[in-house]
This record gives structure tokens, C-alpha cells and sequence, in this order.
């Protein structure tokens, strides 16, 4: 008498219907984050890094600036070390900055960052007023030109934190709204810190030829 054994074909149905349930429990995970804004939330989200990429690319071409600033008022006020040497420091501040992602969502971190930048604008302005004293420093040809780069980069930088501060505004308001606050919680996505008004940083330094 044969006995059929029916151990294997059961086995095969069970494992069927298990990644059947995986898959369809995936997909319904799939449709109700979607349906909570979570595509929103990545896209939001990638704005926000993007944006903030572009502050760390203008504030970096600032600071390209200064060693070849100070060297040029070097050469006619010597005699200026405290606000030369302020400005060098403020850039050594500056340059070890963390500036990754995970600035964006640690209070501490994004304020050390814009006091930092803060104090390199205050620097700076001292620096142009310095040259004020010195004819001759105005008149160099060099000089002239460092400061129209450096204006050029002020500007450049309020653009850049004008669309940051757009671009986390939104992202912020959205992510607190339901249910994407519930989404934001379960992929661990955190509000993003934001730039404060600050008279020193929103003050360019003031550049003149007359």
C-alpha cells in the first residue's frame, strides 16, 4: 500500500501564502505611508539639504576670501593686529564647524554654527572699517577687487539663507501636521533647526570706493 505523503505540498502552500502576506503586508505599509506624506516628507526633506548645501557653499567662498584679505591689509596696516587677528580666528572658528545633516536637527549645534558665522561678519565689517584709515590700502588695485568678491558673497549668502529659511519653514509646518507628524515619528525624521534673527549676521559688511 502506498502512503502519500502530503508533508512537502503543504510546506510549499504555507510558504506561498507567507510571502503572499509579506507582500501584501508591505504593500498596504507602502500605500498608508504615501497616503500620510511620506513621499511629501522626502521631498520636502531633500529641499531642506539641498538649500542648506548651497549656505555651506557661500559661506565657504567667504572664508575662501580672507587669507588673501589679510595679507593685502597686512601689507599697509600693520599696525591693526587685533582686528587682523580677530578675522583669522573667526576663520579657524569657522573652518571646524561640523556641517553634516545631523546640524540641521541639534539645536546646539546649529546655534554654535550661526554664532560662529555671525562673528566672521562682525570681523569682517571691522576689517573693511580698518581700511577706511589707509588711502593708499583703498587704492590698491587687489584690495578693491577682494572686497568686490566679498560683497558679491554677502549677497550670494542672505540669498542662500533666505531659501533655507523658506525651505525649513515649510518642511516644518508640514511635518507637524496629521497624520505626516505620525509619519515623521516612525521614519525618525526630526523638525530642522532654523536661522535666528541676528543684527551682526543680517549685516553685511559695507564695501566703498569713494
Amino acid at each position: 500500500m502506498n502512503i502519500i505523503n502530503i508533508t512537502k505540498p503543504l510546506r510549499f502552500i504555507e510558504m506561498n501564502y507567507m510571502k503572499k502576506s509579506v507582500l501584501a503586508a508591505a504593500l498596504a505599509s507602502t500605500l498608508m505611508l504615501t497616503g500620510c506624506g511620506y513621499n511629501t516628507l522626502q521631498v520636502k526633506d531633500e529641499s531642506v539639504a539641498a538649500t542648506w548645501s548651497e549656505v555651506q557653499n557661500q559661506y565657504q567662498r567667504r572664508a575662501d576670501l580672507v587669507p588673501n584679505l589679510v595679507n593685502v591689509v597686512k601689507g599697509y596696516a600693520k599696525h591693526e593686529e587685533q582686528v587682523l587677528t580677530e578675522v583669522t580666528e573667526a576663520r579657524a572658528n569657522v573652518a571646524g564647524l561640523k556641517v553634516d545633516k545631523e546640524v540641521l536637527e541639534d539645536p546646539a549645534l546649529f546655534e554654535k554654527y550661526q554664532q560662529a558665522q555671525a562673528q566672521m561678519t562682525s570681523a569682517l565689517s571691522r576689517l573693511i572699517a580698518v581700511s577706511e584709515n589707509y588711502p593708499d590700502l583703498k587704492a590698491n588695485e587687489q584690495f578693491r577687487e577682494l572686497q568686490v568678491q566679498l560683497e558679491g558673497t554677502e549677497n550670494r549668502i542672505a540669498v542662500a539663507r533666505n531659501r533655507y529659511i523658506t525651505s525649513v519653514q515649510d518642511f516644518n509646518a508640514y511635518s507637524r501636521q496629521f497624520p505626516q507628524v505620525m509619519t515623521a515619528k516612525v521614519i525618525g525624521m526630526k523638525t530642522k533647526e532654523n536661522f535666528k534673527a541676528d543684527q551682526s549676521a543680517q549685516t553685511a559688511p559695507k564695501v566703498s570706493f569713494e
